[in-house]
């Protein structure tokens, strides 16, 4: 714990491999004055498979823990573990030598939830006391073994906007691509913390946002390896449905004949995914065919919720000036599923000072 009327980092240590953790309710028991005394709080989790939803999400789920796990399931259903991903071939991962190769949980299921369900490493939540905030931990245990788990949790009153620059990021020229934007041969990392030093920013976020003319495209924050971002997110993004046929239990015999049978086949195979996300947001029956129409001929832009725009945490970090806060093995990632013009993409930095 830091300054204790302005932030505090907590340890958490899930039971189970999903698991929801009321973290407000946690900061109340250990730290009552930093909700008691500020507007809002930002929550700020390093982790790939676990973060948080959106204040606006869990408003429309009525902050209940059932209807958010209702929420998130629906999205393990299309990624089920332990169905071949590339990136859990860890014999083929050179990232990793023999003896974490023993030790590496295979669990391109929790970071593929993760990215397709909205998850993100940053809110902005109101603090009232009625307001629960879940963290969401999908990868909490490895076998037997508890993770450890950190979540920075910074109390403020208002945000002002201090300064925005325009950024231009190269893409490949195939359909479906990811970028990593902390890659150092970019030099956008370096760029964004020049600026918040020159802005004068010691605590703070950076956003970065797609220009509105950016389609087919998206921000997420997670880990960018070599195998789960150029072959399981690829296929994904290439055909959600056919994705979940071949990974899910109820495989097709035909993935190719998809098309031609998909509504049969969400009636059946896609029935309880649906359910489950019209139990959520407590949907009529009515609309229950209309539903299923629409995620069957929706692109992976809008069966996935990919964001247009992804939040970087800066603190001050001394002598040094600010710093963007990243976990291990985060990375802001770009993605795009159909071709650029030109090969890149437009986004827009703005960098905001907590007050």
């Amino acid at each position: 714990m830091t300054d204790a009327t302005a932030e505090i980092t907590l340890t958490l240590r899930p039971t189970t491999r999903f698991e929801l953790i009321n973290v407000s309710k946690l900061i109340r028991e250990q730290c009552s004055e930093l909700l008691e005394s500020y507007r809002k709080a930002v929550y700020y989790s390093y982790h790939t498979t676990a973060g948080y939803l959106d204040q606006k999400i869990c408003s429309r789920l009525n902050y209940d823990s059932e209807s958010v796990q209702a929420f998130v399931k629906s999205f393990q259903t299309l990624f089920p573990p332990d169905a071949n991903y590339q990136h859990d071939r860890l014999h083929l991962r050179r990232e990793l030598n023999d003896e974490q190769k023993r030790d590496e949980p295979r669990n391109a299921d929790a970071h593929l939830t993760f990215i397709g369900s909205g998850l993100t490493n940053f809110v902005t939540y109101s603090t009232s006391p009625a307001v629960p905030v879940y963290f969401i931990d999908l990868d909490g245990t490895n076998g037997s073994t508890r993770r450890y788990r950190q979540t920075t949790i910074m109390g403020i009153d208002r945000e002002t906007l201090a300064g925005e620059s325009q950024l231009t990021v190269p893409v490949s020229g195939h359909p479906v691509d990811s970028v990593n934007l902390k890659d150092q041969r970019l030099g956008l990392f370096e760029r964004l913390r020049e600026q918040a030093a020159m802005l004068g920013i010691s605590r703070g976020r950076i956003s970065l946002t797609l220009e509105t003319d950016e389609k087919d495209a998206g921000l997420t924050v997670n880990e960018y390896e070599t195998l789960l971002m150029k072959y399981d997110l690829p296929e994904v993004l290439d055909n959600p449905l056919r994705f979940m046929a071949e990974k899910g239990r109820h495989m097709l015999r035909d993935p190719r004949a998809v098309p031609s049978k998909a509504k049969e086949y969400a009636k059946y195979d896609l029935v309880q995914l649906v359910n489950q996300f019209v139990d959520a947001f407590g949907l009529g029956e009515s609309i229950f065919e209309r539903l299923i129409d629409k995620f069957i001929a929706l692109p992976a832009a809008r069966f996935l919720r990919m964001k247009r725009s992804v939040n970087l945490l800066v603190k001050d970090a001394g002598p040094n000036g600010p710093e963007i806060v990243q976990g291990t093995y985060q990375s802001p990632i770009l993605v795009q599923w159909r071709k650029a013009a030109a090969q890149r993409r437009n986004l827009k930095a703005s960098f905001v000072r907590f007050e």
